[in-house]
């Protein structure tokens, strides 16, 4: 075998499940042990400090920077406490990575020695280099100035003694440079609506939390086998490798006991997971051979958001003492399952209300079906734009794969929902409180064998063809990729609900000023926006070719690249929803489209690069070593039998040939592949270059990729330098 690959077999079989840092105490007893939260405030700071962070959170008060010191004091003896010597500003650029820049505590005294300081100024702010960071053009490189600042709403934690600080990061201007400040602009923008809406049933609603459940699927390699792949080394995914004889068609590995190794690496991670509050409950194999998923109990969508991004950093952590590497790529492997990010969204009253569950009395009825309707008109509305947040290089390679979600938007709402919304349509001004009386359906009993309890069914089946699925109180966006901050995707619904809500508010409020009832006015705009939002609804197989004929004629477009997304960011109707509701500006907006599309660029442009490299240092040279073998072979044979070693070397011969065919293609297609990148290079408008890497460069990736794959299949085993889909994939 190549070198590279065989000490990788061999690390590979060396390796055993083995535990590092388990608790072996019960998860209550420790739960929490890193994190700043509500309960340690109580005991480190004064009642007046106290009462700044939980009106903070809560109300949207402003900390004055007199109690950020005394705030900043009882969080350093917390930190001190526990161990940290450093502290950090944490944010989220816009690289869907997190940023941190440590700094001591320790501080100088007169005379010698150190003694521990932190300052509410420091806590509340930082000052990080902005033009070091992807800005879309809002920083030059001479005009460095950018700033952190504080989120309250989030809890501090510790990460490897070091006190980590939620913050937001703009820059000298104010703009935003990251992607939580426009997912907290969103969710305080959709709190408000909810609250106006809400407060026409329940004069106590005072907040509307916007709720987030992220299930996070991922992939597990060898370490060994991963430092020996170039392309997973520095893409996150192979760019060349045949498909397994095995991988997910008997579907076997779904929910199936999960490996020794694998299972060792989970408990140690949801271990470090507890101590920072996270409450994960779910754990299973996926589809694929290899992919895995958790999911952690729903929460605050702004501190789940922080939560997911801590797990990603977490995973990678502890996956290295075990000699593994979780990959975060939505498609690591071609030819089976990618991974995504399943975000579960809701809105929750501080009653305790959750606006998106069907109620049993006309009054919760009608309350939710004023909510069910403004999320489907405004999903509708905003169709491409909520696909368009998916869009990226890794997602586009998995969306519209089995086990992913067409490229294109629709809802699922279930049977029982259709029926219902097929009844309120068909209401007439006359009898438009008659469907409010209605009860939407319980739940049916089933009744299997006498030994097993009645299983209670659900109001609606789960359709996992759909992007965007109402799943019985919340809705499910499953085009979300694996490897981004949901933020990317979150602040978007959020601002399109938020909008639509504003407008079905001034509806509802047009139509009592004209003398109509409230119920009926409700009825009257929620007849209207279920019927608007007739072409997003579809209730079946969404892999299915008739579905994308079909909405084509809905009027819903499907995204066909990435780049052609982008340009949904910067429309006139996206400027005026983001200026409406307050979330971003133009120049925001156009910065972000920059990175998009500069992102697009240099990921694929890296691609292009080791894939190259691959070919022209790994296959074909191996190509070249078997066929030197495959050629002595045939001169042997041939002094020894020199009137019948054509006939005894037919297949030797033919290997030659269909060796030189394979090795000349790809030499002529990388070759014609980086003139392609050269002359893209040369584009300087970075939209425009983005569309030039894909419709020239991109193609070319794939057909390398066809003739490597068969090239594989015809070396010599024992040759083939880089480690296999079936060594990839599974542990023994």
């Amino acid at each position: 075998m190549g070198n590279i690959r065989t000490r990788a077999l061999e690390e590979f079989t060396t390796h055993k499940a083995q535990r590092f840092y388990e608790e072996d105490r019960p998860v209550s007893e420790y739960f929490g042990t890193n994190v700043f939260d509500l309960p340690k405030m109580q005991r480190y700071l004064s009642a007046e400090a106290y009462n700044a962070v939980v009106n903070a959170i809560n109300d949207g008060i402003k900390i004055e920077r007199g109690i950020a010191d005394q705030i900043a004091q009882g969080m350093k003896n917390w930190a001190v406490k526990m161990g940290a010597t450093h502290y950090t500003h944490w944010f989220h650029p816009l690289t869907d990575a997190t940023a941190e820049k440590h700094e001591s505590f320790a501080d100088p005294m007169v005379g010698g020695g150190v003694f521990e300081n932190f300052k509410g100024s420091t806590l509340i702010q930082q000052e990080p280099d902005a033009s070091s960071f992807p800005n879309g053009g809002l920083r030059n490189t001479f005009e460095a100035r950018g700033y952190t600042a504080w989120d309250p709403s989030s809890p501090a934690f510790i990460i490897d003694q070091t006190l980590c600080i939620p913050t937001v990061f703009v820059a000298y201007t104010g703009e935003s440079l990251d992607l939580k400040t426009p997912h907290l602009k969103s969710i305080a923008a959709l709190d408000k609506a909810a609250q106006s809406i809400c407060r026409m049933f329940d004069k106590n609603v005072t907040k509307v939390n916007i709720m987030l459940g992220i299930e996070q699927e991922y992939f597990i390699v060898d370490e060994a086998f991963y430092r020996a792949r170039p392309d997973l080394m520095i893409c996150n995914r192979t760019l060349i490798g045949h498909t397994a004889a095995k991988d997910q068609q008997l579907e076997d590995h779904y929910f199936g006991a999960i490996p020794s190794r694998v299972m060792a690496f989970m408990k140690d991670f949801e271990t470090e997971a507890y101590k920072l509050g996270v409450t994960l409950k779910t754990r299973h194999n996926e589809v694929a051979p290899n992919q895995f998923e958790f999911a952690p109990v729903y929460g605050e969508a702004n501190i789940s958001s922080d939560q997911n991004l801590m797990m990603m950093i977490i995973m990678k952590k502890v996956a290295k003492k075990h000699k593994l590497k979780v990959l975060f790529h939505e498609k690591p492997f071609d030819g089976v399952n990618g991974s995504g990010k399943h975000c579960n969204w809701s809105m929750v009253t501080n009653t305790g209300v959750n606006l998106l569950s069907p109620g049993k009395t006309p009054r919760t009825n009608l309350q939710f079906l004023s909510f069910f309707s403004v999320v489907m008109k405004a999903v509708y509305e905003h169709n491409y734009l909520l696909m368009s947040s998916v869009a990226s290089l890794n997602n586009m390679y998995r969306l519209g794969g089995h086990e992913a979600p067409p490229a294109v938007m629709s809802i699922f709402i279930g049977e029982t929902l259709t029926k219902l919304v097929e009844s309120i349509e068909s209401l007439t001004d006359r009898n438009l409180t008659s469907s409010s009386e209605k009860e939407v359906k319980v739940r049916s009993k089933m009744h299997i064998v006498n030994q097993i309890p009645e299983i209670f069914a659900d109001n609606t089946d789960r359709n996992r063809t759909s992007p965007f699925a109402f799943t019985g109180n919340r809705f499910e966006f499953r085009a979300v990729g694996s490897s981004c901050n949901v933020a990317s995707s979150m602040f978007l619904l959020n601002t399109i609900v938020a909008q639509q809500l504003v407008k079905f508010k001034e509806e509802v409020d047009t139509n009592m000023q004209k003398g109509m009832a409230q119920d009926k006015a409700m009825m009257k705009i929620i007849r209207q926006y279920l019927s608007d939002s007739r072409a997003i609804r579809f209730e079946g197989n969404g892999y299915s070719e008739e579905w994308h004929q079909e909405a084509e004629r809905r009027g819903l477009k499907g995204i066909k690249n990435a780049p052609d997304a982008f340009k949904e960011y910067i429309t006139p109707k996206t400027l005026q929803l983001f200026e409406a509701v307050g979330v971003m500006t133009a120049r925001e907006a156009q910065a972000r489209y920059e990175v998009l599309n500069e992102t697009f660029v240099k990921k694929l442009q890296i691609e292009a690069r080791v894939l190259g490299d691959m070919i022209t240092n790994h296959v074909i040279p191996t190509a070249f070593s078997f066929q030197n073998t495959l050629i002595t072979n045939v001169k042997g044979i041939k002094e020894l039998f020199p009137d019948e070693y054509r006939t005894m070397c037919s297949t030797q011969l033919h290997l030659i040939h269909k060796i030189s065919g394979y090795v000349n293609k790809l030499h002529t297609l990388v070759g014609e592949m980086v003139d392609a990148r050269k002359v893209a290079n040369k584009i300087e408008d970075i939209p425009a270059k983005a569309e030039a890497y894909n419709s020239t460069v991109l193609p070319y990736m794939g057909k390398i990729r066809e003739i490597a794959d068969k090239l594989e299949m015809y070396i010599d085993d024992e040759l083939w330098p880089l480690p296999k889909y079936r060594e990839l994939m599974f542990f023994r």
